[in-house]
């Protein structure tokens, strides 16, 4: 091949490849410029998403166009701001919150919901849960809910605590009686009972009863009742009772062992005794002699001591009266008997006397006005007893 052919083959290759590079420079050119010009009309957006902010650009027109974009797969659940129907601006905040499903249990009851929510208080409010302050939740209302998403509550009940003499209503969420007691920090003596078994499950409106049992000693001392010797005596009229010696108390020192329940004794055992004093006995004459009255008349005595005295006549039947003599003769059943009544410091009943215009009698009566040198003497009939009426008399008493 000539060098002219050659020279012409050259200069065609070269034009060649000077046209390539021109259309790659323009090509590249048209792309630079189309990238600039699709990039440069995003709008400048600031999406937070779980809590992490990122400055992005985007062609999308609503934020619904924009979370898809970032394909960000969001549920109903989920909390997005502003709504996702919204225009995008340049500059706009878009927040995006995922929702975490948590699980509440009520008393045993478990529902599921759906929140964004952390702290425990919101979900529950969220979730239209009311708590009270007798309530028990398994975490405070004021932290986050834990990272297992549970909260676990135990709704309380009203029930009656009565312990020993004080009642009171109390909140409980126990659900037997040993819990509730700990719970109510109510302390349980050695020997202090409950009325209800320990390991019973306690319902709302229950009464639970604690006694308060305590065991005391007492030391007292006490009097003893003195024992009471009676001796018979031939110098006392039948009936009559003659104190020979005093008796007098004893006294013992006595041990009990007494149990209270709520205050109040319901045991009380002779333990031991100590005598301290001995007793004294008292010994009583207890009268013998029968007093016999002589229905003769006889002549004055010689001998005795002389006096006069006024002298009125009754009855056995006589008003207030009883029939038998204060010595214990039955008046009504010998109503000519020789009697006199007396006061007993003049003329000791017994006492066998003379009186004038009566005869031999024995003092065995007494009478409320006989008093003083004053006798009655016993006649059988109303008609005898007025014959007599009232006069002084001479009287001697006999030994």
């Amino acid at each position: 091949m000539s060098n002219q052919s050659m020279k012409s083959q050259f200069l065609e290759s070269l034009r060649s490849k000077q046209t390539g590079v021109r259309i790659f420079s323009v090509v590249l050119f048209v792309s630079v410029i189309a990238f600039v010009l699709y990039h440069g009309t995003k709008t400048p957006v600031m999406l937070t998403a779980d809590g992490e902010t990122t400055k992005i650009y985007t062609h999308a027109t609503t934020v619904d166009e924009l979370l898809t974009a970032q394909n960000i797969d969001y549920t109903k659940y989920d909390k997005v701001s502003p709504s996702l129907s919204t225009s995008i601006d340049s500059g706009m905040s878009i927040e995006w919150e995922q929702a975490k499903e948590v699980v509440i249990s009520v008393d045993g009851n478990q529902s599921k919901v759906w929140t964004t929510e952390n702290v425990v208080k919101n979900i529950l409010e969220e979730a239209n849960i009311e708590v009270t302050e007798h309530d028990l939740v398994s975490q405070s209302l004021d932290t986050e809910v834990g990272a297992d998403n549970k909260i676990d509550i135990q709704k309380a009940f009203q029930l009656t605590l009565v312990d020993g003499k004080k009642e009171r209503q109390v909140w409980s969420t126990s659900t037997t009686v040993a819990n509730f007691l700990k719970q109510q920090e109510v302390q349980l003596g050695e020997s202090d009972r409950v009325d209800k078994g320990l390991e019973e499950v306690i319902t709302p409106n229950d009464k639970i009863a604690v006694v308060r049992v305590e065991k005391v000693t007492d030391v007292v001392e006490e009097s003893v009742d003195f024992a009471i010797e009676k001796k018979n005596d031939s110098s006392l009229l039948k009936g009559k009772e003659k104190v020979v010696s005093e008796g007098k108390k004893g006294k013992v020192e006595r041990t009990y062992s007494i149990v209270k329940e709520n205050g109040k004794v319901v045991s009380k055992k002779l333990a031991s005794e100590k005598v301290i004093k001995k007793p004294k006995t008292k010994v009583v004459s207890v009268g013998t002699k029968v007093v016999t009255a002589n229905v003769s008349r006889s002549t004055e005595p010689s001998s005795g001591k002389e006096f006069y005295v006024t002298a009125t006549a009754y009855t056995p039947n006589c008003a207030g009266c009883s029939g038998i003599s204060a010595a214990g003769l039955n008046l009504r059943a010998n109503p000519d008997m020789k009697v006199i009544a007396v006061d007993p410091n003049v003329i000791p009943l017994g006492t066998k006397v003379w009186v004038e215009g009566y005869g031999n009698a024995v003092a065995a009566d007494t009478g409320g006005a006989i008093k003083g040198n004053k006798i009655d003497v016993l006649v059988p009939t109303t008609s005898k007893a007025k014959s007599w009426g009232r006069k002084k008399v001479r009287i001697k008493v006999l030994k």
